[in-house]
């Protein structure tokens, strides 16, 4: 049996790679929807004839990477009538050895996210929202509120993804998670600090309540005060 997708976001990031690439392109397609979040461990993919069409690549190469994503630990193959392929229950750790970041490297992500951020939060907030899609929105904060630890990154990132998706740009999704994958490399290199874990969560409810409130000033200046606190703490550890 497969799972209908979590949420919309998996439609837009699993678009069509570019054909040179194809490989390379669908393993990094999968990894992004594993990594922020749009897919929960232990749920099952859309089978790899759906991946295909979304992807625009054949299903020899989604069997491809999906066997490459399994043996580094990201996905499990599961025979049967309820068979397919599932996230592993528990992912792979990032490593990051010997990675190093400039000031520019850090400035430029950063610098990057507010525009995208702050944009979407903008005009996210000037959209009628239905009950439900408010109700998620909302229900996506209180995850990243309630997250154990080692779950934070990847409901952070799910819940950004989601304000970015509420502007209802469906190219500016993409854009998003490409430069949160950049920056998710870079916090991974530096400490949980609960004081700033504690504060991200008062800023994320402030850009949601804004959000939802229809004040598009204030869920960007929000936006933009929660992506600085971000720098200064990178800045601090990585310069």
């Amino acid at each position: 049996m497969t799972e209908p997708d979590p949420q919309p976001t998996s439609e837009t990031l699993l678009r069509p790679v570019r054909l040179g690439n194809a490989f390379e392109d669908t393993v990094a397609r999968l990894l992004e929807t594993i990594r922020l979040g749009v897919f929960e461990p232990g749920q099952s993919l859309p089978p790899e004839r759906e991946l295909a069409v979304r992807l625009g690549v054949s299903r020899d190469t989604v069997r491809e990477a999906i066997k490459s994503l399994a043996e580094a630990g990201y996905l499990v193959s599961r025979r049967g009538r309820y068979g397919g392929t599932f996230l592993a229950d528990e992912l792979p750790k990032p490593s990051g050895d010997g990675v190093r970041f400039s000031r520019n490297d850090i400035d430029d992500t950063l610098r990057l996210r507010e525009i995208l951020e702050c944009g979407a939060a903008r005009i996210a907030a000037g959209r009628t929202m239905t009950a439900a899609e408010r109700e998620a929105l909302w229900a996506k904060h209180l995850d990243v509120r309630n997250a154990a630890p080692e779950d934070y990154r990847r409901l952070d990132s799910r819940l950004h993804l989601a304000i970015a998706e509420a502007a209802g740009v469906p190219s500016l999704v993409p854009l998003v998670a490409e430069n949160r994958m950049r920056l998710n490399e870079m916090l991974d290199h530096i400490p949980m600090v609960p004081r700033n874990i504690a504060h991200s969560d008062e800023q994320h409810e402030a850009i949601v309540m804004r959000i939802l409130a229809g004040d598009g000033d204030g869920a960007a200046d929000a936006m933009a005060a929660h992506v600085w606190g971000s720098a200064s703490l990178l800045h601090g550890f990585l310069d």
